[in-house]
């Protein structure tokens, strides 16, 4: 798992000739136009997933796959993730990070003292807002701003943090 990110989830099928509505979960929808294959999640392995057409409808992408032409071929993998090789990710600024990078990191102070593991990245228009699960089963919410997220040791799964008054 850690070799793949996720671009999208299936949602339902759409038509019956094997076309499927996805929900994109990366931030550039567009990229769907650019990827030649995706690999399908089944829960036991990767399957690998030529596609074949591309189109949009509300905030979905609408996928037909090379030699999935039926309905009954594509149903049974509904809420199934849609993977690409960690390779073939969009290149990331300095200071942006896969959620998935930072999921499970420890987070302490800037005096070295542990406030707890990276639970959660909740998104929103204003800043990303990371949640961190301490000892004592508590949460403490972290906006992701310079002036709290001081260092991100992707390598090491360390976030280093100034904690703003107020927020324990």
């Amino acid at each position: 798992m850690d070799n793949f990110l996720r671009v999208g989830v299936i949602t339902t099928t759409h038509g019956i000739k094997g076309e499927v509505k996805v929900f994109p979960t990366t931030d550039d929808v567009n990229r769907f136009e650019y990827l030649k294959q995706v690999y399908l999640n089944t829960g036991k392995d990767y399957k690998p997933l030529v596609i074949e057409q591309v189109r949009y409808f509300k905030q979905l992408v609408i996928l037909k796959f090379k030699d999935i032409n039926d309905i009954n071929d594509i149903e049974k993998y509904k809420g199934k993730d849609l993977m690409i090789p960690r390779d073939e990710a969009i290149e990331l600024n300095e200071d942006e990070y896969f959620i998935f990078d930072l999921i499970d990191s420890d987070v302490y102070t800037e005096d070295g003292d542990k406030i707890g593991v990276l639970t959660e990245v909740l998104t929103s228009s204003a800043n990303d807002v990371y949640v961190v699960k301490t000892k004592d089963n508590k949460e403490v919410l972290l906006p992701s701003i310079k002036e709290c997220i001081l260092d991100v040791d992707i390598s090491n799964k360390k976030i280093t943090v100034h904690l703003m008054d107020g927020l324990l």
